[in-house]
């Protein structure tokens, strides 16, 4: 089997051939479409489950797309005289991107993924053969250097990052380069680090193939690369979060012990940012045996930065080794091999009396207050991606909850966010219900429980009246005195405001 960490990879050094080569796959609806509508929907999401023999079924035509799918993605040699109207073939031949095998067929250097970009854009996402989909299935197990395409995680942070217009941007622990794509749309500079060189040059061959700016490419590991006195607007990480022993897989595997490697990249980002500049990250943490998880968490955050961490899933140690050991293909090898490796995952978190691992977003914003704000949570739930304008709202919220006291929160004026629907919880027939809940349809889809009046406070709420003089209005309807209204309900707004069940107006 070809050693994918060390096979020769496409020129960066000639981005005429790259930009050439662009555009006949365009050309031949070589885009995310256009696999979609060759392939259909069951076949095109085998291929996200690294399955391909569906993809293979639906590709035995000879059309130019079905051969450009069977090159690219299906790693299966194409003969020549079927290239030769369909691509630049000499081109891609003499920069890399294509090698000659037995016979008078090509086959390709390098898997190369069509990918949607946020508005429409049609990029292509580079790996190494047999990694386009990110991988599980074995891939690692077969070299420890391979570069992973487009997977879940990758996906997942794209989504939660802030899409705001910057100036710097850095890519931390690049792999295949998505996420300086991405940032490469609305920031003005990008720097893209890794520690494996392999990575750097791959990402130089994901932008140039996707028509973006290049980025600085700088390698080695967590923000050494990065000048002293280097600092940028946004951080963006899907580092190789994965609790192990040892790192046998440098594309996933953290090298530190326990979660040390997430805790030194959060703990390092702080310095790292601008004032009001966001760094964002997937992590990993440990339940601790006699430790809050939050607390563990929430100990994490530099000084001098609001944070909004987000837990979303949590397995015990025996889900989590299994995890990790059939990405790597474990499972298929030697039974005694399996084992051990097994065991020593335990032995590990045995030692150090982890009983489970959750996993989720950690979202750190710079700030000037001399009280920032740390919002730690969980939240299995579904939402709606993506969510980086939701997150970016977020503490556009907590700015204005910390800079208005109780006073000055009921002078505001606040509107029903979209897509907020009410629900009644009671008995059937009862005269009232026993409690209200309010649901978002939009963002993190949160429901929260709140009294008759937190819900009338909220249904009237378009921006056009002061909360005060709308808790006036209740406490006159329900009999109730205003003073006393006006005391106790600034914190259920605060909570509406913070959940982002109500925005404030002006």
């Amino acid at each position: 089997m070809t050693d994918s960490g060390s096979a020769p990879l496409p020129a960066t050094d000639r981005p005429e051939a790259a930009a050439r080569l662009r555009d006949a796959l365009l050309s031949a609806s070589f885009t995310a479409d256009g696999l979609l509508d060759l392939l259909g929907a069951p076949a095109y999401a085998a291929l996200a489950r690294s399955e391909t023999v569906p993809a293979l079924r639906a590709t035995r035509g000879d059309t130019p797309l079905e051969a450009l799918v069977r090159l690219f993605l299906l790693q299966q040699p194409v003969p020549r005289a079927r290239l030769t109207d369909v691509l630049p073939v000499q081109d891609a031949v003499d920069a890399g991107w294509l090698a000659p095998v037995g016979g008078d067929e090509l086959a390709a250097t390098v898997d190369v993924r069509p990918y949607g970009g946020p508005d429409g854009e049609d990029w292509f996402i580079v790996s190494d053969l047999g990694c386009a989909v990110g991988g599980a299935g074995g891939i690692g197990s077969r070299d420890e250097g391979v570069v992973l395409g487009v997977g879940g995680a990758s996906t997942t942070l794209a989504g939660i990052t802030v899409r705001t217009p910057v100036g710097a941007a850095l890519d931390l622990g690049t792999g295949s380069g998505i996420q300086a794509l991405h940032a490469a749309q609305h920031a003005t500079r990008v720097t893209a680090t890794d520690l494996n060189p392999r990575a750097l040059h791959i990402t130089a061959l994901t932008l140039a193939l996707s028509g973006a700016p290049a980025a600085a490419l700088r390698e080695g590991s967590l923000f050494e690369p990065v000048r002293d006195d280097e600092t940028f607007d946004l951080v963006v990480s899907n580092p190789p979060f994965v609790i192990s022993p040892g790192a046998r897989l440098i594309y996933r595997d953290g090298g530190m012990s326990g979660d040390d490697l997430c805790r030194s990249l959060v703990q390092q980002a702080g310095d790292r940012l601008n004032e009001g500049g966001f760094a964002q990250f997937l992590a990993n943490w440990q339940h601790v045996e006699g430790e809050d998880w939050e607390d563990r968490v929430r100990s994490w955050v530099p000084r001098g930065c609001d944070a909004w961490i987000v837990q979303r899933e949590v397995q015990d140690i025996t889900q989590y080794a299994e995890l990790w050991l059939r990405d790597a293909g474990d499972h298929r090898e030697d039974q005694v091999e399996y084992q051990s490796r097994y065991d020593a995952w335990l032995d590990e978190f045995e030692a150090r009396k982890v009983k489970a691992v959750g996993f989720g977003w950690i979202t750190l914003r710079r700030t000037g207050a001399a009280e920032p704000s740390i919002t730690v949570e969980e939240w299995p739930h579904p939402v709606e991606q993506p969510l980086g304008d939701t997150i970016r709202d977020h503490f556009d919220r907590v700015d204005h909850l910390r800079a208005h006291d109780d006073a000055a929160l009921l002078e505001g004026h606040f509107r029903l966010a979209a897509e907020v629907v009410q629900e009644q919880v009671g008995l059937p027939g009862a005269e009232d219900p026993e409690h209200v809940v309010l649901r978002q349809h939009r963002g993190m889809r949160r429901a929260t429980k709140v009294d008759t009046i937190g819900a009338g406070f909220a249904g009237v709420c378009d921006g056009s009246l002061s909360a005060g003089v709308i808790l006036d209005a209740i406490a006159q309807l329900v009999g109730e005195d205003p003073v006393v209204l006006r005391d106790r309900t600034p914190a259920q707004i605060r909570l509406l405001v913070e959940q982002g069940f109500l925005e404030p107006v002006g």
